[in-house]
């Protein structure tokens, strides 16, 4: 992740995405540099316009919260449906019980 980091970082400062820039920073902020991450990171965003990239991240993030208040609900149903069940079963348990007084 650290990496990741480094190259906003460099971007946003204007530099080249390039390893040696990746790793001088990751070295300035006391993080370990891994030579295969740092190469891999530098290899996918080669040919990436960083900042579209980052609009459409951003775009996807404020569509998520919509969905948040759906998935709560469903989530409340599901535990109203338990609660449904555990007074069913309990009905029918105190019912076999009477069964044998009755």
């Amino acid at each position: 992740m650290e990496t990741v980091y480094a190259a906003l970082l460099l971007h946003s400062a204007g530099k080249k995405v390039d390893e040696a820039g990746v790793k001088k920073v990751l070295d300035a902020a006391g993080a370990k540099a891994e030579a295969a991450q740092v190469k891999a990171l530098v290899a996918s965003l080669d040919g990436v316009d960083i900042d579209d990239a980052i609009k459409q991240t951003a775009i996807a993030a404020t569509a998520a919260p919509a969905a948040a208040p759906a998935q709560a609900a469903e989530g409340e149903a599901k535990k109203e449906e338990k609660k449904e069940d555990k007074a069913k079963k309990q009905e029918e348990a105190a019912a076999g019980l009477s069964s044998l007084f009755g």
